[in-house]
This record gives structure tokens, C-alpha cells and sequence, in this order.
């Protein structure tokens, strides 16, 4: 069995932790502070983000870093991604070279739209390629904690990295995946999150299943033109942490980011909306992060700069939706991309 620390009581960190401790392994969350441990070793639940889930008895939580992170065989990663990089130095002490660090985050950092393997990278400079996988797909973690039918991705540089991980995790409620396309499968799951907030902006209005439909599919095709210039491959946007993601977020009523754009699109502002969660929705920061990625290469994203707009310029949706509509089209797919 192994021993897992989870760097991040989020919702879906708890989740990934539970789904370990299900299989016998040994998991432990860290907690920002002594008193959230305290509530979450007393509650044996996550009464916050993960009300009425149980902990399996293999798991519980600390806000002693050296207790969560020594000698384990794998880290969690799964704070929200602007918080992650002030989080990293806690594990400095205590990652060897023998430990696999997952990162479960689904953002990129504001400013130069770094990815969360990148953010590592710099601040854990000794932790090689080897060491890193990354996992995205369709995961709402309400869904997958339930043992709804899921499945999702792991991508990394060395193969048995990502088997391990994919033996560690697969049962026959969550079917995993593997791949060798880090860059796309992070940045999958990163992006589709900003399209995410169109598709609830487009239901807000009233926009239907056609323009949806449209709206989400015209996202695809963007952020697979951003991906594949960052180095990844243009299949992986096929798959699970493109196309599976991109499918969940923009329709299911559990997804944040959707609900977000939904609110927007029925009038609210962003703040009061971001006000009444208690979650964090990724896609408001990457969407100012993925233009700028977008700047650096050049690559041209109308659907993700209006959205931008309507957030931080305070755009009408309406006249978003217009002057999308109103583009001159063009062929669907580049050449370089089919």
C-alpha cells in the first residue's frame, strides 16, 4: 500500500484522498492551520466543500507538514492554482527523489499563464520530469466521491510513472487513463474553464442547445490552437481532458465555472457571484492568464477575449454575442490541425 500526503483540503483534493483511502492506502491532508485539522479529524468528513462524505479510516489530516509529507510515495497536488506556488515550499524538506508528485489542478498561474508543472518546477527545482504526472478529465468531484460512473487522464514523461498512478486509482467506478502529453492534458484542463463561463454566460441569456452547441465547439477549436502551440498534441484536445472536460463543465449544473457565466449572463455582477460560493471557480483567473499565453504565441482567441471583457470590462454579453457572431467565418479546422 502506499502512503499518500495531499497538499490541499479542497473538494476535489478530499476527493482524490478518499478515493485512495478506499483502496487501503495510507492518505493524509494537509490543512492550512491546526483548527481545520482539528474540524476535519473530529467530523471525519469535509463538512465545508464535501458535506455527508465519510472518511475511510486510512485517511485523516494535519497541519504538521513533516507528518503529512515524509516519506511518502506520492503528493497531491490540489490547491487552488494562485495558491500554489506560496504552498510549495512547505514540501521542500521533505520530497525525495524517489517521490512521484501528482498535480490535480486545473488552472494557470495570472501573469505569464505559467502551468502548475512549471510553477514546480521553479519552486521545487530539484523534484526531475520524471518525478511529475499530472490527472484531468471530466471529474466533478461530487460525481466521482459518489462512485458515479468517471474516468479520467494521467499524463507523464515516464511511462511508469503514469501506470503507477493509473494502478493506484483505477477501480471500476473511476476509470484511468494514461498519456504521455503533459502540456495538453494540464492545459485541457486548465483552459476549457474560461470556454466553460461562455457556455454559462450562453445559457444565462437563453442562447439554446444550438448556440451552445456552437459556443462550446468553436471553444474547442480555440483552445486546441493554443495547446498545440505550447507543444502539446492536437489528439489530446480529442480526448478526456480536452473534450471529455470540455463536455462536463460547460453542461452539468455542479460545474462552477458554468455557473459563473450563468449568473453573468442573467445580470449579476462578477463579484456578488463570486461572493455567494464557497468554491473557487478556475476559470476567472486563467482566462486573463490564457491571453497572455495566447499573446506570448501569437495565436488568436476571440471567444476567450470577450470573455475577459464581459468579466473585467464589464462588456454587455449581448453585445459579446454579437460581435461574435458578426466574424467573418473562415474553414474550421487549420491545416496544421486536421
Amino acid at each position: 500500500m502506499a502512503r499518500v500526503g495531499v497538499l490541499g483540503t479542497t473538494s476535489w483534493g478530499t476527493t482524490l484522498g478518499i478515493l485512495l483511502a478506499r483502496r487501503g492506502h495510507e492518505v493524509t491532508l494537509w490543512a492550512r492551520s491546526e483548527a481545520e485539522a482539528d474540524d476535519l479529524v473530529r467530523d471525519q468528513e469535509n463538512k465545508r466543500l464535501l458535506p455527508g462524505v465519510t472518511f475511510p479510516s486510512t485517511l485523516t489530516a494535519t497541519a504538521d507538514a513533516s507528518s503529512a509529507f515524509s516519506d511518502v510515495d506520492l503528493v497531491v497536488l490540489c490547491t487552488p492554482s494562485q495558491r500554489l506556488r506560496e504552498n510549495l515550499p512547505v514540501l521542500r524538506p521533505h520530497i525525495q527523489h524517489s517521490t512521484v508528485l501528482l498535480s490535480a489542478i486545473k488552472g494557470l498561474e495570472k501573469g505569464p499563464g505559467k502551468r502548475m508543472t512549471e510553477v514546480i518546477h521553479e519552486e521545487l527545482p530539484d523534484v526531475a520530469d520524471s518525478q511529475l504526472c499530472v490527472l484531468s478529465g471530466p471529474n466533478l468531484s461530487k460525481e466521482v466521491v459518489e462512485a458515479k460512473p468517471s474516468s479520467t487522464v494521467v499524463a507523464a514523461h515516464d511511462h511508469r510513472v503514469a501506470e503507477w498512478v493509473q494502478e493506484i486509482y483505477n477501480s471500476n467506478t473511476f476509470r484511468v487513463y494514461t498519456n504521455d502529453d503533459v502540456v495538453g492534458v494540464e492545459l485541457g484542463g486548465a483552459l476549457k474553464n474560461a470556454i466553460a463561463i461562455g457556455a454559462g454566460i450562453s445559457d444565462g441569456l437563453g442562447h439554446g442547445a444550438n448556440g451552445k452547441a456552437a459556443f462550446v465547439t468553436r471553444g474547442l477549436a480555440e483552445i486546441t490552437r493554443l495547446s498545440v502551440a505550447c507543444g502539446a498534441k492536437p489528439l489530446t484536445m480529442s480526448g478526456l481532458a480536452g473534450l471529455g472536460d470540455m463536455v462536463a463543465t460547460c453542461f452539468s449544473n455542479l460545474s462552477r465555472n458554468r455557473y459563473v457565466g450563468e449568473q453573468i449572463g442573467l445580470g449579476h455582477p462578477l463579484s456578488e457571484v463570486l461572493g455567494g460560493m464557497v468554491h473557487v471557480a478556475e476559470g476567472v483567473g486563467t482566462t486573463e492568464a490564457a491571453l497572455q499565453l495566447a499573446k506570448q504565441h501569437g495565436v488568436e482567441m476571440p471567444i476567450t477575449e470577450l470573455t475577459a471583457r464581459i468579466l473585467f470590462e464589464g462588456l454587455d454579453p449581448k453585445e459579446a454575442t454579437a460581435s461574435l457572431l458578426n466574424r467573418t467565418p473562415g474553414q474550421e479546422w487549420p491545416t496544421d490541425l486536421r
